[in-house]
């Protein structure tokens, strides 16, 4: 079976995910091509396979003369697809007339899809990734879905024209399928986690809890206010001053460092805190394996099963997270992991503590959240049920 695999800016920090799902795929005997809305700059990636994902994708932009061609040569069809952004009403009229440039790119994929056999292309995006595929579908029957990773309202407007010709719309949570299916009652909507390589992330040999050294958390995130950084420092500070020593490290890059670095000093925490930028998947697993927990302390939209902290219980590491999107699913509080409330440093600053104070609570939630990990987030069992469901639709067309 051939199938296209349509992500946006391809390979970036976060898309490790991506490429193992589309690895397992072609171990599985999935011929897959891979496509992207545009090339990123390299250092967007920092990853050992970005050399090899940027050579295997084809970019959509700038579209191909062949784009232009193919719409010129549909003119119906193009009127058609024209017709639908300009029919976008949750759309401002400026953005829908600047969608229009997507035209050409939607067309690209057309022409692609067609050149090399494939009848369906699953796209890993609901905000303009989702308009080119519906634009395809219009351009040629081209058939397609989606996987939703956070809440709708971070992937723009419009969804229902997103989803209206898509084959299914797969989600990470069950939160988000119901949300999906509220907007869209009758569509298909399975549940299929973004899985995590459970041989690589698994228990060091030599991950042993030193009571002589502080308590080492690890954050692997976007630089992204949302991602509740500050939340967690100001945990920290108050478990210092009840005479709790913490370290933290914190793996990611973006556009909070300057507010993240103000925050360790205004906390006075330079002596216990690490930066280290965006890291390789390799160099994540090796903090990993010589950290004692993670912490994802997200608030607001956006997050919803956070990949971060399904590598984090492979590895068999507790982890404090906050209640948002599909945590509360991901982990059940006090058994594999512990939950927060959102932007609640004192509940965040008390899962500490039990954590340093009960060692052997600390060994058993870490070996709880091993299993659960074993169970739910190995990566090639939900790329074949992804499988599954395309080959479904491949079926019926």
């Amino acid at each position: 079976m051939k199938v296209g695999y349509l992500i946006p800016e391809f390979p970036g920090q976060t898309h490790a995910f991506f490429w193992r799902e589309l690895t397992a795929m072609e171990t599985i005997g999935t011929e897959v091509s891979i496509f992207s809305t545009r090339r990123p700059k390299a250092e967007a990636c920092p990853h050992a396979f970005r050399e090899a994902a940027t050579e295997k994708t084809t970019y959509l932009f700038p579209p191909p003369s062949r784009a232009f061609a193919y719409l010129i040569t549909k003119p119906w069809r193009t009127i058609r697809a024209g017709a639908y952004i300009l029919d976008l009403t949750e759309t401002p009229m400026k953005r829908r007339l600047a969608l229009l440039a997507m035209l050409p790119t939607a067309a690209g994929l057309v022409a692609e899809c067609q050149n090399r056999g494939i009848r369906h292309v699953h796209i890993h995006s609901c905000a303009k990734a989702a308009h080119i595929g519906a634009v395809a579908n219009i351009l040629a029957g081209l058939s397609y879905s989606l996987t939703l990773h956070g809440d709708l309202p971070v992937y723009g407007t419009d969804h229902a024209k997103k989803m209206a010709r898509a084959a299914f719309v797969s989600t990470v949570t069950q939160p988000l399928a119901n949300d999906v299916q509220a907007l869209m009652p009758g569509l298909h909507v399975p549940v299929i986690w973004m899985g995590v390589d459970t041989e690589v992330f698994r228990p060091s040999e030599t991950q042993l809890r030193d009571p002589e050294t502080p308590f080492h958390v690890v954050t692997v995130a976007r630089l992204n206010r949302t991602k509740g950084h500050r939340t967690f420092l100001e945990a920290m500070a108050m478990c210092r001053a009840t005479g709790i020593d913490v370290k933290y490290t914190i793996i990611g890059e973006g556009n909070e460092r300057a507010a993240i670095e103000a925050e360790i000093k205004r906390q006075n925490l330079e002596d216990r805190v690490t930066m280290t930028g965006m890291l390789s998947e390799t160099a994540i697993r090796d903090v990993l394996g010589q950290c004692d927990a993670l912490a994802l302390t997200s608030y607001g939209q956006g997050e919803a099963a956070p990949v971060t902290v399904m590598e984090a219980m492979a590895c068999g590491l507790p982890t404090i997270v906050s209640r948002i999107g599909g945590t509360p699913d991901m982990i059940t509080h006090g058994h594999d992991g512990l939950l927060t409330a959102q932007q609640d440093a004192a509940s965040v600053a008390d899962a500490l503590r039990q954590l340093v104070e009960n060692p052997e609570k600390t060994e058993v939630i870490g070996r709880a959240a091993r299993k659960t990990a074993l169970e739910k987030f190995d990566y090639r069992k939900n790329a074949d049920l992804l499988l599954q469901e395309i080959r479904l639709v491949c079926a019926e067309n």
